[in-house]
C-alpha cells in the first residue's frame, strides 16, 4: 500500500498561498529600506555569524556551536546579534553601517519571538543617538511606504507610521502609566530594590528574590508597554542605569543612560544605544551580568576579549538593532511573526 506523501505547515500549497501577500510585502520593504540606507551613504556589511562570545546579557540564551581550534573543537556560539563584529568595524575606521543580520536566540519562541530572526542594525560614528532616533522614524515611514499603508494595528491597537513619534522618557512613562517614581529608586547608577519594590508592591507581585531590574521589568512589561505606540510611535528613552547594557551614562546625570526603544502598537521594534567605548565599564558589566546568569542560570557566556579591545579604540558613536520581522508584520497587516518569514529555521 503506497505511503501517502508528507505535508508540511511550510511548504503545503494551501498555506503558502495565504502566506504568499506577506512575503511578496517583506520582499518590497527590504528593497525600499536599502534603497533608504544607500541613499545616507551607508555602508552594507556581512559579518560573521559564529562567535566566541553571543552577548553578555543576563536573560540573553544562546545556542552553542563549536569552532574549530588549533587543539580541536573550542565552544562557540551562534550571534544574538552582530553589535560585537559591527563594533570592531567601526574601531577599523568605518563610518557608516548597516546590516541585515539572521541571529538566533534560545528560550524565545512566542507570538513576537523566534529563535531566528532577522535583526537589522545600524551605526553612526561621531553622530549623538538622537541621530539614530530619527533614523528610527525615517526606516519605519519608508516600509509603510513600501507597503502602501499609513496604519500599522496589531491586537486592537493602530497608529500612523507617518505621524511624528511621541516621546517619553522612561521616568515619565513609569510616572503616568504605573504611578512610580523610578529616578527615586536609582542612586548614582545603582538601583535601591527595596524602595522600587515598596512602591512596585500595589502594582504587581514582588517576590523576595527579585532584584531591582526584575521588578523594574515586570511593571515595564505589565503597566507601561502595553501603552505605548498607540496612535503614533513611541520613543521610550531615558533608560535606567542600571539597564545601561552596552549605552554610555548621560552626561550630567549618572541615574539614566543614552538608550532608546521603539514601540509600536505595544510592540517594541528597536533598541539603541549612545554607545559605550569604555572598555573597563564594559567589562565591569559584563561580569556582573555573568555572575547574576551564572545565579540564576548555571551557565555563563566567554567575553569577547578582541571586542573589548577594539572598544578602546572605537570613536564615539551610536546605533541600533530593529527587529526587521516586527517592522514588516506590522507594514504588512500580518498577525503573526511566521505570516512574514519565508521558510522555517
Amino acid at each position: 500500500m503506497p505511503v501517502p506523501p508528507k505535508t508540511s505547515p511550510w511548504w503545503d500549497r494551501d498555506r503558502h498561498r495565504d502566506r504568499r501577500p506577506f512575503l511578496c510585502q517583506r520582499a518590497t520593504i527590504t528593497r525600499a529600506v536599502r534603497d533608504w540606507f544607500g541613499a545616507q551613504d551607508f555602508l552594507e556589511v556581512e559579518t560573521g555569524i559564529l562567535q566566541v562570545s553571543p552577548g553578555n546579557e543576563t536573560h540573553l540564551h544562546a545556542l552553542q556551536a563549536d569552532l574549530p581550534g588549533e587543539e580541536g573543537q573550542i565552544a562557540g556560539y551562534l550571534r544574538t546579534s552582530p553589535e560585537f563584529a559591527c563594533k570592531k568595524l567601526l574601531a577599523a575606521g568605518e563610518d557608516k553601517i548597516v546590516e541585515f543580520a539572521k541571529v538566533f536566540r534560545g528560550r524565545e519562541d512566542s507570538p513576537l519571538h523566534l529563535t531566528e530572526f532577522t535583526m537589522l542594525e545600524w551605526y553612526r560614528a561621531n553622530a549623538p543617538y538622537e541621530t539614530i532616533m530619527a533614523d528610527c522614524v525615517a526606516v519605519i515611514a519608508r516600509a509603510a511606504e513600501a507597503a502602501g499603508t499609513t496604519q500599522f494595528s496589531f491586537r486592537g491597537r493602530t497608529l500612523d507610521p507617518l505621524k511624528p513619534p511621541q516621546r517619553l522618557t522612561v521616568a515619565e512613562a513609569f510616572e503616568r502609566f504605573a504611578g512610580i517614581d523610578l529616578l527615586a529608586t536609582i542612586e548614582s547608577a545603582q538601583g535601591n530594590r527595596d524602595a522600587l519594590a515598596a512602591q512596585a508592591a500595589a502594582k504587581t507581585h514582588v517576590s523576595g528574590d527579585d532584584d531591582w531590574s526584575d521588578i523594574f521589568s515586570k511593571i515595564l512589561t505589565a503597566h507601561v508597554e502595553p501603552k505605548l505606540g498607540d496612535g503614533v510611535l513611541t520613543i521610550l528613552h531615558e533608560y535606567p542605569s542600571p539597564e545601561a547594557a552596552l549605552a554610555r551614562v548621560q552626561a550630567g546625570d549618572p541615574r539614566v543612560a543614552e538608550r532608546f526603544e521603539v514601540y509600536g502598537c505595544g510592540v517594541e521594534l528597536a533598541n539603541g544605544f549612545g554607545e559605550l567605548t569604555d572598555a573597563a565599564e564594559q567589562r565591569r558589566r559584563f561580569i556582573s551580568a555573568m555572575d547574576e546568569k551564572e545565579r540564576r542560570y548555571h551557565e555563563r557566556y566567554p567575553l569577547d576579549e578582541d571586542f573589548l579591545a577594539a572598544l578602546a579604540q572605537m570613536p564615539p558613536a551610536s546605533g541600533v538593532a530593529l527587529g526587521f520581522d516586527r517592522l514588516v508584520m506590522l507594514a504588512s497587516g500580518a498577525t503573526r511573526l511566521d505570516q512574514v518569514i519565508w521558510a522555517p529555521s
